[in-house]
């Protein structure tokens, strides 16, 4: 099987993975989540890196539809939190070099460093969109008094800390014990762009 093959057979089970952690219950209450796909998505992205993720990210996207787990208010809404906003979430995968080099000279500083900045930036660039939606589309709910910005980004970013920060620490532990997982063997590995 060709190379290029395995990856995005790669990225799509880990779209489908990143689906079914999805269904697991992780609500605080009505409003805040934890989103337990994009820890999958995360250790795809440092694998295989921008490219890879982010069309993984776009078919984790696009599960949502036939498994009737959207959310609609109206096309734009959909088009925001669904097809644009997973995709982001692959933008973990511009520190896939650095921690690839990382793991390779075995300097766990920089790996852990690695790690930590590619939850922060894929988790936070996903939410950024679904604060958008929340802020255009879903601010006439906004609850407890608060103007559509300030609920919106109390919600995403609440949910986008809490997950950033599972992410951090499921994959702190993956480096510490299973490093080779964000390495891909077929060593076709990053394409940042």
């Amino acid at each position: 099987m060709r190379s290029s093959t395995k990856v995005w057979i790669e990225g799509t089970i880990i779209a489908a993975l990143s689906m079914m952690l999805s269904f697991l219950p992780t609500g605080m209450g009505t409003t805040f989540t934890i989103s337990l796909g994009q820890i999958t998505l995360i250790v795809y992205a440092l694998r295989r890196g921008t490219k890879a993720a982010m069309l993984a990210g776009l078919i984790w996207g696009f599960l949502h539809f036939p498994l009737g787990q959207v959310i609609y208010l109206s096309v734009a809404q959909v088009l925001i939190e669904y097809i644009l906003a997973y995709p982001f979430a692959g933008l973990a995968g511009i520190f896939a070099g650095r921690l690839h080099r990382s793991i390779q000279m075995k300097n766990h500083g920089q790996a852990r460093f690695a790690i930590i900045s590619a939850s922060l930036v894929g988790t936070f660039a996903r939410f950024f969109w679904h604060f958008v939606a929340g802020y255009i589309f879903w601010g006439q709910y906004a609850m407890w008094g608060l103007s559509p910005v300030v609920y919106s980004l109390v919600i995403n970013g609440t949910s986008a800390l809490l997950t950033a920060l599972a992410a951090i620490v499921i994959l702190l532990i993956f480096e510490k014990i299973f490093p080779n997982v964000f390495l891909p063997k077929d060593q076709k590995s990053v394409s940042t762009r």
